[in-house]
């Protein structure tokens, strides 16, 4: 697994303070991505133990909400493995701290993903340049969905419709 980059004190991707993991590797390359670069799996440098200690670092703050996973793309194949041992890792070792995960793919493709077991928010789909609103909260366009992944695998979610670039309309 590869990386770009580790944010400290972040605000904008998740609820309160965290800290984000930016991955390479992404095959949705959508059109007006904010991250290119992030696209090659073989770019960025290796998530290695120097990188883990550096995010269990900002972890270990009590006034740290959690660990973001963006990109890139988190579930990439290039990401896939790596990411669920380093989330099962967290969960175990930060039980109080939430994970919360970007990803182009959609909802109805990952919910079965044994990984999701440790995500409590995932932000899904594509990022749609026509779809752009910079006042949304957590997500860059309309056609995405921020998901609380416990409560609608718990069914407690009202159902969630498809929602693919150019698809929504208020």
């Amino acid at each position: 697994m590869r990386y770009h980059n580790i944010t400290k004190d972040d605000m904008r991707n998740g609820d309160g303070l965290r800290v984000v993991l930016w991955l390479a590797g992404c095959s949705h390359c959508c059109e007006g991505c904010q991250n290119p670069l992030t696209w090659d799996p073989n770019g960025g440098l290796l998530f290695d133990e120097s990188a883990k200690e550096e995010l269990y670092e900002q972890l270990d703050k009590p006034y740290i909400a959690g660990i973001t996973f963006s990109g890139g793309d988190p579930l990439h194949p290039a990401n896939r493995l790596e990411v669920r041992a380093l989330m099962a890792e967290i969960k175990e070792k930060y039980p109080d701290k939430s994970i919360w995960l970007y990803t182009g793919d959609s909802w109805e493709d990952i919910f079965s993903y044994p990984l999701m077991q440790y995500v409590d928010v995932v932000v899904d789909g594509e990022f749609c340049k026509e779809e752009l609103d910079t006042k949304l909260l957590w997500k860059g366009s309309k056609n995405q969905r921020v998901i609380d992944v416990k409560q609608t695998l718990a069914g407690q979610e009202k159902q969630i419709p498809v929602l693919h670039c150019g698809d929504y309309s208020e």
